[in-house]
């Protein structure tokens, strides 16, 4: 049920339904003029001059229905018992009442509107020997009246009640939808901002490591200059070329396809493009089969970060990549680097790249794990599942 108060109407709408309420008291005005028994010039007086100006009372009165529907509604009901013309609008104070669907109300006006047509009738008294009739039959007519009023206004404030339902559901589901999107746009950024990280934080390690080594030895020969500024050169080339595909699939470019994943068999080549910049690296596999895309593309992303992080914080390291595992088990990846050597300047670190590849790990439905080790150096761990095709096949 509703209980707030019903917003005030324009001019237009309120005007046509004082309107229909005064067409339908004008019939029942008019017969009772008809069948007027003028026994007295009050009555008659009453009757054209009394009568009328009751009604406009009433209609005034309307205008405040929305506002105070049950003062408004006893009110015109009991004001209709000196007013024939005023029946139009004490109908329709009572449907007005019965769009709030509140039976104790409805109840209260309806049987004032019947009581007040009582009186009604002995304020005219009508031609005809016979009297007026038993109770019954004098009080059907306005029964019914009132019936038809009550049920109008419950259906009017049943729809009510509805389109404010639907509009309420309709804001909501705007709500969730702006909520929703937001939760998308934060996602889309996470997701940019791993792309990124995993792309550019590889590169750009290993950039800022050799250009440490430039700046800090000054005992190289000529040539191992040359080699370190050309391997400079290639990692910002690479790091700009991965840069450019990463923005190509996010813009999503239809022009330009989208490159393969990196994923368990290029792991060798990341070992040694890591040797090639300068890192000591070693790999060691006991790998039989090839695990699904999505658990070699992690395992991929776990040794990138792995050798990022020993390039950054423990330069001139010695590193040792393990990867271990049996189908139908877990895939072990094992990052593990001695303590630093030299003390080069670190470069700014960001603080997602752990955060994001334990999202990875996650997804994946595997457990990170990282701590120093009793020398001194860092451990990278992770177990990541290995399902058996064979078996989900069966299952």
């Amino acid at each position: 049920m509703d209980t707030d108060v019903a917003p005030w109407l324009g001019w237009w709408p309120q005007a046509w339904r004082l309107a229909a309420a005064a067409a339908v008291g004008i019939p029942v005005w008019l017969a009772t003029g008809v069948l007027l028994k003028w026994q007295a010039a009050g009555t008659g007086s009453w009757f054209l001059i009394g009568d009328p100006l009751v009604a406009v009372g009433c209609l005034t009165a309307l205008v405040w229905r929305r506002r105070f529907p049950l003062a408004v509604a006893m009110t015109v009901a009991i004001a209709s018992t000196a007013s024939t013309l005023a029946t139009g609008a004490a109908l329709m104070a009572l449907g007005s009442v019965a769009t709030r669907r509140r039976l104790v109300e409805i109840g209260a006006v309806g049987m004032a509107y019947v009581t007040a047509s009582q009186f009604a009738v002995g304020l005219y008294p009508v031609q005809g020997p016979s009297p007026p009739g038993p109770l019954w039959a004098l009080l059907t007519f306005p029964a019914l009246t009132a019936g038809i009023a009550a049920a109008v206004g419950m259906a009017i404030g049943a729809r009510r009640a509805e389109v404010r339902s639907l509009r309420d559901r309709a804001e909501s589901a705007e709500r969730e939808q702006t909520a929703r999107a937001a939760q998308a746009r934060a996602l889309e950024r996470n997701r940019i901002a791993r792309e990124m990280h995993d792309v550019l934080a590889h590169r750009i390690s290993l950039v800022a490591m050799q250009a440490g080594v430039l700046d800090h030895r000054g005992d190289l020969t000529v040539e191992e200059n040359r080699v370190l500024v050309r391997s400079i050169a290639d990692s910002s080339h690479q790091a700009l070329e991965e840069l450019r595909d990463v923005l190509g699939v996010l813009r999503a470019d239809p022009t330009r396809p989208e490159p393969p994943q990196p994923s368990l068999d290029r792991i060798p080549e990341l070992a040694a493009d890591a040797r090639a910049s300068g890192l000591d690296v070693t790999l060691t596999t006991s790998l039989t089969a090839d695990p699904p895309d999505v658990v070699g593309r992690t395992c991929y992303r776990i040794v990138q970060e792995g050798l990022t992080n020993a390039a950054k914080h423990a330069p001139g390291a010695h590193i040792h990549i393990t990867l271990e595992g049996t189908e139908g088990d877990t895939l072990e990846v094992s990052v593990r680097n001695s303590p630093a050597i030299t003390r080069n300047v670190r470069p700014p670190a960001s603080g997602f790249g752990l955060l994001g590849l334990g999202e990875r790990i996650t997804l994946a439905g595997g457990t990170l794990d990282h701590h120093p080790t009793p020398d001194n150096g860092y451990v990278l761990t992770a177990r990541l599942p290995w399902p058996n095709p064979t078996h989900e096949k069966r299952t």
